[in-house]
C-alpha cells in the first residue's frame, strides 16, 4: 500500500483542507457535476492505485446530496483499484434513525450503512454518534471518535468554573455529559425530556444540583434548538445563575439561530466545525471550535496501524 491520498466532496471542503494542512499533505481534486435530468456525476481527478485513500465529507445539509456525494466517491475508487477506503464522516445525519419505533418506517441509520460498505468502504471514522447503537450497524471496522476532550480543554482555558454545572438535556446524553464532566472535574446533572414532535420536547425538571449554579448544557448536536431552548427555560426556575451551551454538531436548523438570539442570558454557544456553520449562523456569543487536529491525528493512526482509542487517554 503506497501513501495516503484524500478527497472531499462539496460538502465541508474547509475542513478538509484544514485536515490536509495538518496531514501536510494536498487535498486531491474531485469533479462534481450535475446533469439536466438531476443526476450527479463524480470523478476523481487524482490516481489512487494502490493507495490509502480517505473521503472527508460529512453528511450534513443538503444530506441526500452529500450521502450522494460520498458514495459515488467510494465506488469510483474501488473501480480505480484503491488498496484500502476510508470514509471520513465527521456528522452522520441518519444516526437518529437507530430504531423502529413506529409501524413500517426503515432504520435508516442501517441501511446508509450498508450502502457504504456496498459502495467500497471498507473502515468508517466517525465523530459522536447520536446513539452508540449506531455503531453496531456497520459490518465493516469504525473507529468511533468524540469531541469532548477538545470542549474541554476550551472550557478548561476558559477560566474559573468554581460552582459550575454540565447539565444534559436528557438521560440519553447523560453517559457522555458524566464523562465531559469528569474531565473538568464538574458535577453533572440531567433533564428528564419527552420528545412530541421533531420540533416539540418538554422537559419537565432537571435532576440535580443546579440550584444557583453556573451551568454548561452539553448535547452532541444542535439542529432546530428546541432541547437546548426547553433546557435553559428549566435551568431559569431552577434559579441557575450563568449559562453556556456546547455540542459537537452545530446543525442550527429551521429556526434555531432566531430562538439562540433570543436567549440574551447565554453567556457562549460553544460548537465544533464537524458541519459548516456560515456567517449567517453565527452569534456574536457563538465560538467554533475545529476538530480538524483530531480527525487529522485519526487518519494519520490509521494508516500507521496505531491505536485510536489511545487518543483519548490522557488526562487534561
Amino acid at each position: 500500500m503506497r501513501g495516503i491520498t484524500v478527497f472531499s466532496g462539496s460538502a465541508h471542503r474547509e475542513l478538509a483542507e484544514e485536515i490536509c494542512q495538518h496531514l501536510g499533505l494536498p487535498l486531491s481534486p474531485v469533479d462534481i457535476r450535475r446533469f439536466s435530468n438531476d443526476c450527479i456525476q463524480v470523478q476523481l481527478l487524482t490516481s489512487c492505485r494502490e493507495a490509502d485513500v480517505f473521503f472527508i465529507q460529512p453528511i450534513c445539509p443538503p444530506v441526500q446530496e452529500n450521502l450522494m456525494e460520498l458514495l459515488q466517491m467510494l465506488d469510483a475508487a474501488k473501480g480505480s483499484a484503491a488498496a484500502r477506503l476510508t470514509a471520513v464522516i465527521p456528522h452522520y445525519a441518519y444516526a437518529r434513525s437507530d430504531k423502529k419505533d413506529a409501524p413500517r418506517i426503515s432504520i435508516a441509520g442501517r441501511l446508509v450503512a450498508d450502502l457504504l460498505k456496498t459502495a467500497g468502504a471498507d473502515r468508517v471514522i466517525a465523530m459522536t454518534l447520536h446513539s452508540p447503537q449506531v455503531h453496531g450497524f456497520f459490518s465493516i471496522p469504525v473507529d468511533h471518535l468524540n469531541a469532548l476532550t477538545t470542549l474541554a480543554r476550551y472550557y478548561k482555558g476558559r477560566g474559573d468554573l468554581d460552582n459550575t454545572v454540565v447539565v444534559s438535556p436528557d438521560l440519553g446524553n447523560a453517559k457522555s455529559a458524566a464523562k465531559f464532566a469528569r474531565m473538568l472535574r464538574l458535577p453533572v446533572a440531567a433533564g428528564s425530556k419527552q420528545r412530541l414532535s421533531d420540533d416539540h420536547v418538554v422537559i419537565e425538571d432537571i435532576v440535580g444540583d443546579v440550584d444557583g449554579k453556573d451551568a454548561i448544557v452539553l448535547d452532541d448536536e444542535i439542529a432546530n434548538a428546541g432541547t437546548i431552548i426547553e433546557t435553559l427555560e428549566c435551568l431559569r426556575r431552577r434559579n441557575a445563575r450563568r449559562l453556556s451551551v456546547a455540542c459537537t454538531h452545530g446543525l442550527f436548523t429551521g429556526k434555531a439561530i432566531e430562538r439562540l438570539r433570543a436567549q440574551a442570558d447565554v453567556d457562549e454557544i460553544v460548537a465544533t466545525n464537524t458541519v459548516p456553520i456560515p456567517p449567517e449562523k453565527r452569534l456574536p456569543n457563538m465560538h467554533v471550535i475545529s476538530i480538524a487536529p483530531l480527525l487529522a491525528e485519526a487518519i494519520r493512526r490509521t494508516h500507521n496501524g496505531e491505536s485510536i482509542s489511545s487518543m483519548f487517554e490522557e488526562e487534561l
